[in-house]
């Protein structure tokens, strides 16, 4: 079984404690709502406006350019959907104070999230970035192709200082990785960074199990889809940081319009507040699946972080389509961190997309699984593991044994 040794291990105190001091899962049911109870509600509001009246038409052109110089958000009431929204806000409040940043800015997608950081880096000259293998399949492809004008130099973390370049506008990493769960030691890696800003996707660990603003990074990436919204039925995308980086991600969002509904703003508002039981759950399921998975003659290989966490990488002798195949508990279904348990081929369907040697030079076999653990009942999930993995091979007999059978 593999973990990585690199990672500084989170306490008990880090695990359990927001940065304001208030326990981890106190803050993840009150932040953001703070206010509510002024308000004459205990249900946050849905707003669904896309527009606001104003008969200040002077004052509400004045909030514009204020918006346009600095990206911060535009004082007094609303102006329009795409400019901000109340119900996205507060969702927005309460990640960054989950992270221990000063602000987060919330997208239609992962990627639309990562997308945005990378134009805002290259709006300043900065199109190179610097990034450690295995990251997201898409995200991996999003650097490589150069969609978006970038140049990618793939380096392992301890080459990353000698990667930079004048012209470099990000160090990017994950950690733990998907699908390998690889991790690196986030300390270290943003020493290495300088002055150049790195960007972690933390969507595995979630701020449960690890802030890596605590390390040096400067953004902190989510696939909100997953952990954050935690039941399936969400898409979204989140990054957490200083407010000067957050202006400039709210301007890039306003002209792009990859702006999140509210109505995902307030189902990940909803399940932030069960974030830190969910993960503490899932993952104790995880690491009982991780222990028989390990000790199965039928799987070659383990990969579990340090972390912890609720994902579970494994490596089959056979075929691991069949494994996929044979599931009956577990829905075999791409995506991540639901309360349902979830499996999948990285080689056939996440990492697809990027080059198969490149793949496979980040660890992501073609007999590798991924596996999502949900919050169903351990033995339920182990016993349709079990199966879905095939007959064990026939016992060896010991040799003594099988000389009294031949007398």
């Amino acid at each position: 079984m593999d973990s990585a040794s690199t990672h500084p291990s989170p306490s008990d105190d880090v695990r359990s404690t927001a940065p304001t001091g208030r326990a981890l899962a106190t803050e993840a049911v009150h932040a953001g709502r703070d206010d509510l109870a002024a308000l004459g509600l205990h249900a946050p509001p849905i707003d669904l406006s896309t527009t606001y009246p104003s008969y200040d038409s002077r004052g509400e052109a004045a909030r514009i350019d204020a918006f346009a110089t600095t990206g911060a958000d535009p004082d007094g009431p609303p102006v329009y959907g795409r400019l901000g929204n109340p119900t996205v806000a507060r969702f927005e409040t309460a990640l960054a104070r989950l992270e221990g940043t000063q602000a987060a800015v919330a997208f239609a997608s992962g990627m639309a999230a990562l997308s945005a950081v990378l134009l805002v880096r290259a709006s300043m000259g900065l199109r190179h970035v610097v990034a450690v293998r295995p990251l997201y399949g898409c995200s991996d492809h999003l650097l490589t192709a150069g969609l978006l004008g970038s140049e990618v130099t793939w380096t392992d973390p301890a080459g990353i200082a000698d990667a930079l370049r004048p012209d470099t506008g990000l160090v990017l990493v994950e950690s733990p990785a998907n699908p390998t769960l690889a991790e690196v030691d986030l300390r270290a890696v943003a020493h290495a960074c300088g002055s150049v800003p790195l960007l972690v996707d933390n969507t595995f660990a979630t701020p449960v199990l690890q802030r890596p603003a605590e390390y040096g990074a400067r953004l902190v990436l989510h696939s909100a889809t997953k952990y954050l919204g935690g039941h399936g039925d969400v898409l979204a995308g989140v990054v957490a940081c200083d407010e000067g980086l957050a202006g400039r991600l709210r301007q890039v969002r306003f002209a792009t319009g990859g702006v999140l509904h509210p109505l995902a703003g307030y189902l990940l508002l909803r399940g932030l507040s069960t974030l830190p039981v969910r993960v503490r759950a899932a993952s104790a399921n995880a690491a009982a699946l991780v222990e028989r998975l390990a000790a199965d003659p039928r799987v070659a290989r383990v990969h579990y972080p340090r972390t912890g966490g609720a994902m579970v990488s494994f490596e089959v002798h056979g075929d691991p389509h069949e494994v996929i195949g044979r599931v009956r508990l577990i829905t075999p279904a791409v995506s991540l961190g639901s309360v349902d348990t979830l499996i999948q081929h990285p080689a056939s369907i996440s990492h697809r997309i990027v080059d198969a040697d490149d793949r496979r030079d980040a660890g992501v076999g073609d007999r590798l699984l991924r596996l999502s653990v949900g919050l169903e009942d351990v033995d339920d999930l182990w016993a349709d593991l079990d199966q879905a993995l095939g007959e064990r091979a026939a016992e060896a007999v010991p040799l003594r044994e099988a000389l009294a059978r031949a007398d």
